[in-house]
């Protein structure tokens, strides 16, 4: 019961997991607040750009068609019922990740934090929170059959850690400059 609400839960989540690492790997271009300044500081920083926005959600909706491709020997080999994907919840996930981390950098400039600063909980949670939530919104049906208050505790839950174990992995590759 409790292995297949996790792997069930994290299977959901994986559209939204991808999108920030690919935006990030996907360098540069035009930042989205176009250099504006807020009170003396950046309102987005240099680093929430226009091509990372689209290219990462584009690689989040993209996973998502390959696990519908996959689920059903997936589903068999894990002996779990593994969610697919309609195209809104897809793009609710892959988009309301990029969204999700874009307002956490607004209230890191908000805060006197500057780019690449740590601010634990939000650095874990903020892609999350914009994943459920237009996840919620672009595919409501789709969102109550495998979000449900467990599922979502799971996800609470785990994210933090993979999220810590991975940028720690991707400040060793050299991919990231901070290990957070």
């Amino acid at each position: 019961m409790v292995g297949s609400l996790v792997a069930s839960a994290l299977w959901a989540m994986l559209p939204a997991y991808v999108p920030n690492n690919a935006a990030v790997l996907a360098g540069g271009g035009r930042p989205i607040d176009g250099g504006r300044t807020w009170n003396g500081a950046r309102v987005l920083g240099d680093g929430k750009t226009w091509r990372g926005t689209a290219v990462g959600t584009a690689v989040g909706v993209l996973l998502a068609l390959v696990l519908n491709a996959i689920v059903d020997p997936a589903s068999t080999a894990l002996g779990v019922d593994l969610p697919t994907f309609p195209l809104r919840a897809a793009v609710g996930l892959a988009l309301g990740a990029m969204v999700g981390d874009i307002g956490a950098s607004f209230l890191k400039r908000r805060s006197g934090r500057e780019r690449g600063a740590a601010f634990p909980g939000l650095d874990q949670l903020d892609f999350v929170v914009g994943a459920l939530a237009f996840a919620w919104l672009l595919a409501p049906a789709w969102f109550d059959e495998w979000f449900t208050l467990p599922a979502i505790a799971v996800v609470v839950v785990v994210t933090p850690i993979l999220h810590v174990v991975t940028n720690v992995i991707g400040f060793a590759l050299g991919v990231k400059n901070e290990p957070w």
